[in-house]
């Protein structure tokens, strides 16, 4: 995806109960039923769609680890934002608290590998090591469900650019250089009304959600996946290392199997809801796939 930028495009993610698999061509029928809270980057649902399922994603190798000591980062100051959310002209100021301890991440374990791998598909090397260190939490606590980085790799991509949405950078604490927030979800033409639900914690709004982070995931969402990717005690959605192993267990629900193509179309549009969004993940995440062919 050319990023938040191109929100408009696409379609709310709305709470999705599932999907259902015509038996000729593996065809997937996307219900617009209502069950848990999803991951939304606020426009207004889609009617329901069939789309063939893809070819299954080409092999990648595994993330190769090495040791790591423990360190600690010095405190660094709190984060503090002005972000220009898309389609609007009025910023909104975040304020965010950082980390005062930062133990020794278990992502640095992939520290040669993203570098290597960085090289080949022109993905930052922090955002790599979050993708690295969410694929092996989940081939060890849910290794039926076979998600691999290449698929996260896409999802960030599309989503925000791996953090770089607008400029931004990745910090080595794995948070953008600036909040990442979304357009607000205020019922405005296209885009559906969602009520504050965090006191504006996380979106600093407190009159309706945005959706936040490099993963775009909605306050609601949030609340319900958290996930603490780099083991500091905090959950955070700003944080890449929090966002894609939540972003990867959020996929890895209700038992689904992504090593195929079917599996792993209904995980995208369990995600977002739009076959365009799925189109586009699919191609990205096959373009990382093929660049990672020989990288060990």
């Amino acid at each position: 995806m050319r990023g938040l930028a191109r929100a408009s495009q696409y379609l709310l993610r709305g709470m999705l109960s599932g999907g259902a698999l015509a038996c000729a061509g593996f065809l997937l029928a996307v219900l617009v039923s209502l069950a848990a809270p999803l991951p939304d980057r606020g426009l207004t649902a889609p009617a329901s769609a069939v789309m063939a399922a893809p070819a299954a994603l080409p092999d990648v190798p595994e993330p190769a680890t090495q040791p790591v000591a423990e360190t600690e980062s010095t405190p660094g100051p709190a984060a503090s934002a002005v972000h220009q959310p898309v389609n609007q002209t009025v910023a909104i100021p975040v304020q965010i608290p950082a980390p005062t301890h930062i133990p020794a991440r278990p992502q640095l374990a992939f520290a040669d590998w993203a570098t290597r791998m960085s090289r080949v598909t022109n993905i930052p090397q922090r955002a790599l090591e979050a993708y690295a260190n969410a694929h092996a939490v989940l081939a060890a606590t849910h290794p039926n469900c076979r998600i691999t980085w290449v698929t996260l790799a896409a999802i960030a991509a599309v989503e925000s650019k791996h953090g770089g949405f607008e400029g931004r950078t990745l910090l080595p604490d794995g948070r953008p250089s600036t909040p990442i927030i979304g357009i607000a979800l205020n019922g405005a033409p296209g885009v559906k009304a969602v009520a504050d639900t965090d006191n504006g914690l996380l979106d600093g709004d407190k009159v309706w959600d945005h959706a936040v982070g490099p993963f775009q995931f909605i306050p609601s969402t949030w609340a319900k996946w958290r996930a603490d990717g780099n083991q500091d005690g905090i959950t955070d959605p700003q944080n890449i290392d929090d966002a894609s192993l939540a972003a990867a267990q959020y996929l890895c629900a209700e038992n689904r199997n992504l090593s195929s193509g079917d599996g792993w179309l209904r995980a995208i549009l369990s995600y977002n809801d739009s076959l365009d969004y799925a189109q586009e993940v699919y191609g990205v995440a096959q373009g990382y796939a093929r660049s990672a062919r020989g990288v060990t």
